[in-house]
């Protein structure tokens, strides 16, 4: 197995063990941007559901940007060159995502889901994790995450 393939499955099963999507893809890559497990779950904690379950942007994808912005990002505010280099990153990953998913839009990717957003989550169950899409969403932002990783070691 790859090394994208192991952050995918790896951000999977924090999904699958009650992580949001955002958490799941940020907690994958916690140790490679010095995070602590708790600091990488509050920082990720409002992004899940497309933005505080209002299904916005998805959430793995919030958690790709985060890791990939703490591992590539730029501090240098003046720096318009480094700026352009990173929105070019983020515009890769979610090009590729869009690909292979179809949608950015939590929303859109849920589409074929009954209810309606809010801020009650749902009971993590085996119904909900067979019904959803989103432990083979997180996957795929955190491979696609690490793969973007590598091409710009």
């Amino acid at each position: 197995m790859t090394a994208p393939e192991k952050k995918g499955q790896l951000a999977q099963e924090y999904f699958e063990s009650g992580c949001n999507c955002s958490q799941a893809v940020l907690l994958a890559f916690a140790p490679d941007c010095g995070l602590e497990r708790d600091t990488a779950l509050a920082l990720a904690s409002s992004f899940g559901g497309g933005f505080g379950r209002m299904r916005e942007l998805c959430g793995a994808l919030s958690g790709a940007g985060m890791a990939l912005g703490l591992l590539r990002g730029y501090t240098a505010l003046e720096d318009k060159p480094a700026k352009q280099q990173h929105y070019d990153l983020i515009q890769r990953l979610c090009q590729r995502f869009q690909e292979e998913q179809g949608h950015l839009r939590c929303a859109d990717l849920l589409e074929k889901l009954q209810g309606e957003p809010g801020p009650e989550p749902a009971d993590r169950t085996p119904e909900y994790y067979k019904a959803r899409p989103c432990g083979r969403l997180v996957a795929c932002a955190a491979r696609l995450t690490q793969e973007l990783l590598e091409e710009t070691a």
